[in-house]
């Protein structure tokens, strides 16, 4: 079987917000065309560490400019792939990432998505999908967390 894709939202999982300035998570910030991000330092070990059971996915209004940016600073190879969000023509009104998905992975292709803003029409689009799919919804203030990535882990090794 090949490997789950797993769809990686940056912004409110890898670069954070909303959290005490004061007390900052542990990270760094990297300007991005001039915009500061605060990166969160564990995401990029955790990812790296999902790599085997998955194959990493951006899944962002980054696109193109998260392999530009991202891998060097994160320790994940370059050259991971991308969506690209164009204007959809989706008669239903969904979560503005779902078009692109469905484009990418088609409806077979089991996937596990990394996010911060999923809304309904992501939940119901994750039930009612044929492949198996789990949503993992984070806290912009703190990103991916070590328990979701071992969620995440047994959720690949489950599907065997």
């Amino acid at each position: 079987m090949t490997r789950p894709l797993l769809l990686i939202d940056i912004d409110g999982v890898i670069s954070l917000f909303g959290f005490d300035a004061g007390q900052p998570p542990p990270g760094q910030y990297l300007l991005v065309d001039g915009i500061p991000h605060f990166l969160s330092a564990a995401a990029g070990t955790l990812l790296t560490g999902l790599q085997g059971e998955f194959e990493l996915v951006w899944c962002s209004g980054w696109e193109e400019k998260a392999d530009e940016y991202l891998p060097l600073v994160l320790g994940l190879p370059a050259g991971l792939r991308h969506l690209t969000f164009a204007d959809s023509a989706d008669p239903a009104p969904r979560h503005w990432k779902l078009a692109a998905i469905d484009a990418y992975a088609g409806p077979d292709l089991p996937l596990a998505w990394i996010d911060d803003a999923f809304d309904d029409s992501c939940r119901a689009w994750a039930q009612a999908r044929p492949a198996p799919t789990m949503l993992v919804a984070t806290d912009p203030s703190e990103g991916l967390t070590a328990p979701q990535a071992a969620r995440l882990r047994r959720w690949a090794a489950a599907l065997g």
